[in-house]
């Protein structure tokens, strides 16, 4: 009883340390000087803009990876093409790579003095220092989320009721839609989910590709990481609470919008 007693205070003990401490210090010092100074940081244009162009990146970024990451399961799992674990070693290439060499290998590709750079200029296409060059990073490192999600949930759910929909006439698509992606939804959103937060989150490739200028090119984490180099920590600490927040808003209403589509799933989990 004892052992398991300490157990559970350094389980909590660490959480605390990890997570709960630095969370409570974020809250402390945002508010250190009231709630004016907090409202004036984040209402500047240049956090507005900074709200606004993480959400845009985002909102680019999870559905690609979305439709990418269920055709991609898919094809792992049903298809079964040869060179399946090279796919899944590249897909995993995100985990292994640091963030800044991917922005620095997008600079080499896309740069004004890259392979591609001079074409795609000489063409009106600016990819370096601007919003494609941002979303490819920010594509790159969230890549792997709904594939490592959907693949385990697509095998165990097996081919038995597609088959069953082939032989009643059903096409392809309507298996797939009526059959597949239901089985998959739960994986589904919890890859959503995955990407989101790491869309929102992205720091190192994302400052590597975009010059970080404020106002221009600045994401939120840009935006907190800018603030506390310049000494205003009411303003870093107000954007980073705010950067959590929207993460934390996302996961929830992404939780609950699973538990809709899946009723079967409310009604197991009601006590």
């Amino acid at each position: 009883m004892s052992g398991r007693l300490a157990l559970r205070v350094a389980v909590l003990g660490y959480l605390t340390l990890v997570v709960a401490a630095p969370v409570v210090m974020i809250v402390v010092r945002t508010f250190a000087h009231g709630l004016a100074p907090v409202i004036a940081a984040l209402t500047t244009p240049e956090a507005l803009h900074a709200v606004q162009l993480s959400l845009l990146v985002t909102a680019i970024v999870v559905p690609v990876n979305t439709v990418f990451g269920v055709v991609c399961a898919f094809v792992l799992v049903r298809r079964r093409p040869r060179g399946s674990a090279l796919i899944t070693a590249v897909l995993d290439l995100p985990f292994a790579v640091s963030p800044v060499v991917l922005g620095l290998a997008l600079v080499a590709l896309y740069g004004s003095q890259g392979w591609f750079g001079p074409w795609l200029s000489d063409h009106g296409v600016h990819v370096i220092f601007a919003l494609p060059g941002m979303v490819l990073a920010t594509v790159f490192v969230s890549l792997p989320f709904v594939v490592n999600e959907v693949v385990p949930v697509l095998a165990e759910a097996g081919t038995d009721a597609e088959d069953a929909a082939a032989t009643l006439g059903a096409s392809s698509w309507q298996a797939f839609r009526r059959i597949t992606l239901p089985a998959i939804r739960w994986g589904v959103t919890y890859g959503v989910v995955l990407t989101t937060a790491r869309a929102l989150g992205e720091y190192g490739a994302v400052a590597v590709v975009s010059g970080s200028v404020l106002g221009v090119t600045q994401t939120l984490p840009l935006y907190v990481e800018d603030r506390f180099v310049g000494l205003d920590l009411t303003g870093a600490f107000a954007a980073g609470l705010l950067l959590g927040l929207v993460a934390v808003a996302v996961l929830l209403g992404m939780t609950r919008l699973g538990r809709r589509l899946d009723p079967s799933r409310t009604q197991e989990e009601a006590p």
